[in-house]
């Protein structure tokens, strides 16, 4: 009777936390669920030019694992856009990544990045754009590849809110929070 209450208990325990998952938790936000509601996020705009972001990465147990500036630049031709990024680490390491964004006139969106297991995609709708992408660590972190949900927030005053999860077998190994705002003073408000 003990070890049947045992199974039954950890049956009903994982059934709930999926279900936090799926319809109250980080991965339950849809992109319908910001439409209307704040400044229209135009990749073609928001994510042009210079841009400054900060960061902060936690581990699978919440503490700050990293923390990181990167300068970006975006430049688009129409519906086609590369956002370059450069990263400085807390730890002295530094990372570049090229993203090839390409978006379509419904909102739906295309990511490719050499570091990306496959082709990434997204939407944009009211002040939200959500990406989904597998991405491949480089050797020196591990190697993995991880399943990311990045989501980015488009604040009254041009900043763009970034709240990153990475997943591996469904399980959070990190988040990432950073800012990014248009660097040299320039207002996109």
């Amino acid at each position: 009777m003990t070890l049947t209450a045992l199974i039954i208990g950890m049956t009903l325990t994982l059934a709930l936390v999926a279900l936090h998952s799926r319809y109250m938790g980080f991965l339950a936000q849809k992109p319908s669920d910001l439409a209307g509601k704040g400044p229209a996020f135009d990749m073609r705009t928001h994510l042009s030019g210079p841009i400054l972001c900060e960061g902060v990465i936690y581990g699978p147990t919440g503490r700050v694992a990293s923390r990181f500036v990167a300068d970006m630049e975006g430049t688009w031709d129409g519906n086609v856009g590369t956002l370059a990024e450069k990263f400085r680490y807390d730890s002295g390491l530094t990372q570049n990544r090229c993203w090839t964004l390409k978006l379509g006139n419904d909102g739906a969106i295309r990511a490719e990045a050499p570091d990306l297991a496959g082709i990434g995609s997204g939407r944009v709708e009211g002040p939200g754009v959500v990406l989904h992408y597998r991405i491949k660590l480089d050797p020196s972190a591990g190697g993995h590849e991880l399943d990311v949900t990045d989501w980015m927030y488009l604040m009254e005053n041009g900043t763009i809110m970034n709240r990153s999860q990475f997943r591996k077998w469904g399980i959070k190994v990190a988040e990432l929070v950073a800012t990014m705002r248009p660097a040299n003073g320039r207002s996109l408000a």
